[in-house]
């Protein structure tokens, strides 16, 4: 993605089933479930950014010894920070008494973060302060070890005003207004619920309080905990917990939206955002990699027990079709083979666009995220060179001299790779004037590829959300190259409508298609619309969610996908281009052709799979007519 956003979040959870002494004797290390957390999130590092965590929990610790520990960090490598900061605790032991670091038992009762069950996030923050205090995994305390909380997830909540009151209700008085809170205070309110009603049970048998803490431990029902906290969430979530006992789990939204994996097998139970992330950690293959299914939690018991247990009634799966475009990391095979679907269901719509004339057409892709995708729309185009060979040669072959047949038969695509990121550049000037230079400079080209004039460049992006880094990098460096024409491809449909899920997309104005459909609306006179959809929207804000329908639709409906591609491709050519620039854009059924299991579009179409999403969209658009710069949600 040319202009970059930030999105998604990253989680990796580790439960050790055996003793630490077992993993000490097969593996040679009591840190086994250390390095294996370190390699999960950094094989996740795309997830997040802005700040890391870990936490890790010890089982039959005695009471007065801790057993829960944490650690968080926001610096430039924050996953990296982390685990040098745990490695540190083993210095002076490695270098005094060696022998100790084989003494499991010891380790475990005299080093923090030896546990064995073990959670680790990646953050990019959506919205808010970007602090140490808004980096997961977070922690709800309390001296009954049953009552002990950890969470960290990746998710959104479109209805935290609502879940807040239901806090208030309740008689809590939350520190701050964030879903990260509300979620954590309300699974923390139903599980000292539990306890309670476990004590007063075995208090009524007779029992000591010694061994109804014991019995609390074994019987906590933590998919009774999650249904209770999670029957009026809405929104998309894959949050991971772990209770002070050993207790976890690893919970995903009805939809399906966020995406989470597990493995297990008799050693360890094992969950990540990503599905490449645990092959390559622990080495299993893709069959064996399994994903949660949406409203139900995968629940690991302090004795081991695993289970998936439904906890909200699943519905449609729209899961996030962003996921498979852009977000996650393309090494999973079922997202390589869509990316380059992807690019190869666009090459008629360019092969049209340039006439068909390959000889004076250079192919390329503007950022590496791009890349498969690229391999695609190449795979595509020389479909149609061996069509039209073999049909060349089937039925002309006599009609041709021997110039025109090497002619045909040497015909190809001509791919270069003409737009590199200059990574080492920063655009540290301060005054406008002075950074839109820079910025400018922010990609470098290959000079001496394209005939002046005369070539066709073909650039093709994953997405396009904003087009700023296209009008005043990209396009301006391109154009350099004398190209008779630039045609920008993404690989993704228009993105018309924010996000509230996850990713940070949450402002109407952000959008170039929207700006390019206001300025349709403008210039042919239908100012009457923008206030309509407007005094809708308003008016919706005062229904429940649940009756409310997406207004914003209604800005777009005049007007067809070619004719908001034609105005997008005015709006980021920059003053002084001398080619002709044109967009060409994804289209819906396209999208969902290519990836099947994903089809979650409603950044594109405006289906939002939860009715806080339509609230949301109606809210971004008051937000925008007032000219209130604030996220909807």
């Amino acid at each position: 993605m040319s202009d970059q956003i930030k999105h998604e979040c990253g989680i990796a959870f580790i439960r050790l089933l055996k003793p630490l002494s077992y993993y000490q004797q097969k593996y040679g290390t009591a840190l086994y479930g250390l390095n294996k957390l370190y390699l999960l999130m950094e094989k996740q590092h795309n997830r997040g950014q802005d700040g890391a965590g870990i936490a890790t929990i010890k089982l039959d610790m005695k009471p007065g010894s801790r057993y829960i520990s944490r650690y968080r960090s926001m610096a430039s490598n924050a996953v990296a920070d982390i685990f040098e900061y745990v490695q540190n605790k083993f210095v002076d032991i490695q270098e005094n008494t060696p022998e100790l670091m084989q003494d499991t038992e010891w380790l475990k009762n005299n080093v923090s973060f030896i546990g064995e069950v073990l959670m680790g996030h990646l953050r990019y923050g959506t919205h808010g302060k970007n602090s140490i205090e808004n980096c997961h995994p977070f922690l709800r305390q309390n001296n009954w070890m049953t009552r002990n909380l950890v969470i960290a997830g990746n998710f959104n909540m479109t209805n935290v005003d609502e879940l807040l009151e239901q806090l208030y209700e309740l008689g809590q008085h939350p520190k701050e207004k964030a879903d990260t809170v509300t979620v954590l205070e309300k699974i923390g309110h139903f599980l000292d619920d539990e306890n309670q009603e476990l004590f007063d049970q075995y208090k009524k048998e007779g029992h000591d309080n010694v061994a109804i803490t014991h019995k609390i431990s074994d019987n906590l029902d933590i998919a009774n905990i999650l249904r209770r906290s999670a029957k009026t969430w809405d929104g998309g979530y894959s949050i991971c917990g772990m209770v002070g006992n050993g207790d976890s789990f690893i919970m995903r939204d009805p939809a399906g939206i966020r995406p989470a994996y597990y493995y297990y097998d008799d050693e360890i139970v094992v969950a990540a955002s990503e599905r490449p992330a645990l092959q390559t950690a622990f080495n299993i293959q893709f069959k064996d990699v399994k994903e949660i299914d949406p409203g139900h939690a995968l629940i690991i018991k302090k004795n081991g027990e695993v289970s998936m247990e439904q906890f909200r009634e699943p519905t449609e799966r729209l899961s996030c079709s962003f996921e498979r475009i852009y977000f996650s990391k393309g090494s999973d095979v079922e997202i390589y083979r869509e990316r380059k679907q992807l690019g190869r269901l666009l090459s008629d719509k360019i092969l049209k666009a340039v006439n068909y004339d390959l000889k004076n057409t250079v192919f390329s892709f503007i950022p590496n995220t791009a890349e498969v995708a690229f391999f695609g729309m190449v795979d595509g185009v020389q479909r149609y060179v061996r069509n039209h060979q073999k049909e060349t040669l089937l039925h002309k072959k006599e009609q041709l001299s021997d110039e025109q047949l090497d002619e045909l038969l040497s015909l190809a695509p001509r791919v270069e790779k003409l737009a590199v990121k200059d990574v080492k550049l920063r655009t540290f000037i301060t005054q406008d004037a002075d950074r839109s230079e820079m910025v400018a400079h922010v990609y470098d080209t290959t000079y001496g590829i394209i005939n002046n004039h005369q070539d066709t460049l073909v650039a093709l992006d994953d997405s396009i959300v904003r087009g700023t880094t296209l009008k005043q990098s990209i396009i301006k460096i391109v154009d350099r190259l004398h190209p008779k024409k630039i045609i920008i491809v993404s690989s993704a449909p228009q993105i018309r409508y924010p996000d509230c899920y996850g990713i940070d997309m949450s402002r109407m104005g952000q959008f170039v298609a929207f700006d390019a459909a206001i300025q349709l609306l403008t210039e042919r006179g239908m100012w009457q619309v923008i206030e309509d959809v407007y005094t809708k929207c308003k008016a919706s804000l005062l229904l429940p969610k649940e009756e409310i329908v997406n207004h914003v639709k209604e800005i777009y409906k005049p007007f067809t996908p070619e004719e908001i591609s034609a105005k997008i491709a005015q709006i980021i050519t920059p003053k002084g281009t001398v080619a002709e620039v044109e967009v060409i854009y994804q289209s819906l059924e396209n999208l969902h052709e290519a990836c099947p299991k994903n089809k979650g579009d409603w950044y594109f179409s405006g289906n939002y799979p939860t009715p806080g999403g339509n609230k949301v969209v109606n809210k971004a658009f008051v937000n925008w007519k007032e000219g209130n710069n604030q996220r909807a949600y």
